[in-house]
């Protein structure tokens, strides 16, 4: 078997098809191919793809050598290309993006993000993108992208028409977010991806607020999906990795680059990967269920000038993301009515159940300062008026009973008040 190229294509096991299935089946289902999955001649097989540890894929001659294989998952060639337990989870991945071709996998989120931008930007390109994108995006592109003559402009995301005019002839490439990065806003995707298209440009957006089980990006108009697999897929805050979902030729271009930039993922890290994808759908309902409670929960509390959670009514956002989302998550953040550096730091140290700590989409809360005014060229929050303070505090709930989170909220407010 390790000889031999595996067939490409769709997951196949038991003749279930996952254009047909619901979104909890196919995250059950794909990525288990039978070659993956049984040892030939042998009766039976096991339910996980094996962790394939592999730096050298043998040929059978010199001439199986000199005819070479296919730059596509499921062929072997060599180590750096990946071996099944990779092959798997970027199958997985495509089979649950709607309208991609092919995934490719990176060793971390931003990594991810990076290596996109460079494989579809040219020196003499500008890029365009949204004024809430997440810090190391914008870092990416003021910084790095700089670097090869590759030029980098923020925009208002919720400003429709000014986008439209923010447009100019070098630019080949809008990098969204959605919601936005610690401020949470919703922008209208299908309109700014319209608008992206019809002046030729390429649209890439970081899909892993909602992943594709509530969003589907490419469906709505996105060329490019990206996702910090570190959160919602890995699920246990012990892997890190991003994705990259597209249609040909551009998935091609991404694969090309990470390539030659020598981007591998460990199929171990693979494996844990996969192990939490069968259980995502299920934890982001919880995490999203108890996150509305819990933001409900802030909405009474005086000492809260606003909650940024878009899957609440009334939120600024809300019916975009009614419209546009099937489903959203456990992260969002709120403002400090009246209160200082000192006295936010007295509320998050007083917390027990979450911890201080980045990242997020793992089983366990957390919570972090937040203070987007100095990554913003645009308004730091939604709406001055709800600012308060200006000091925020950005949680991700996890799968704690949620009513245990509000009273472990509830002894960090009067902490913070003493």
């Amino acid at each position: 078997m390790g000889r031999r190229p595996l067939a490409t294509g769709g997951n196949r096991r038991r003749g279930l098809s996952e254009d047909t299935h619901k979104p909890a089946t196919r995250l059950v289902e794909v990525g288990r191919r039978k070659q993956w999955t049984r040892v030939e001649g042998q009766p039976g097989g096991v339910v996980n793809p094996p962790v394939w540890r592999s730096s050298t894929h043998l040929y059978d001659s010199t001439a199986d050598l000199a005819q070479g294989r296919p730059n596509a998952d499921g062929h072997f060639y060599y180590g750096r290309r990946g071996g099944p337990t990779q092959w798997a989870l970027a199958e997985a991945l495509t089979a649950l993006e709607p309208g991609a071709d092919g995934t490719e996998l990176f060793p971390s989120g931003v990594a991810a993000i990076s290596c996109t931008l460079m494989a579809l930007l040219r020196p003499g390109d500008e890029l365009l993108f949204a004024d809430n994108a997440y810090e190391p995006t914008r870092t990416a592109a003021l910084g790095l992208l700089k670097r090869f003559d590759i030029s980098a402009r923020a925009f208002d995301p919720l400003d429709v028409d000014g986008f439209a005019q923010a447009i100019g002839p070098a630019t080949k490439l809008v990098m969204l977010e959605n919601p936005g990065s610690l401020t949470m806003e919703v922008c209208d995707i299908p309109a700014l991806t319209a608008i992206a298209r019809e002046k030729g440009v390429l649209s890439v957006i970081d899909n892993t607020w909602a992943s594709p089980l509530g969003f589907p990006a490419l469906e709505r108009g996105c060329d490019v999906s990206v996702m910090s697999l570190t959160k919602h897929v890995g699920g246990h805050s012990d892997l890190m990795m991003g994705s990259a979902s597209a249609k040909q030729p551009l998935i091609e271009r991404i694969r090309n680059h990470a390539q030659f930039l020598g981007q591998v993922v460990s199929p171990d890290d693979a494996a844990l990967a996969l192990r939490g994808l069968r259980t995502m759908g299920v934890r982001l309902e919880q995490s999203t269920k108890s996150a509305l409670a819990v933001a409900d929960w802030l909405q009474s509390r005086s000492e809260v000038a606003s909650v940024l959670c878009p899957m609440l009514p009334g939120a600024p956002g809300y019916d975009i993301w009614q419209r546009d989302f099937s489903g959203g998550c456990g992260l969002f953040s709120f403002t400090l009515r009246d209160a200082d550096v000192r006295a936010r730091a007295r509320f998050l140290d007083s917390l027990e159940l979450f911890g201080i700590g980045f990242s997020w989409g793992g089983y366990e809360s957390l919570a972090i300062p937040v203070d987007p005014a100095r990554v913003r060229d645009f308004n730091a929050w939604p709406s001055d008026a709800d600012a308060g303070s200006g000091l925020g505090v950005r949680l991700s709930i996890g799968l704690e009973d949620p009513g245990d989170l509000i009273r472990d909220l509830t002894r960090a407010f009067a902490a913070m008040e003493t």
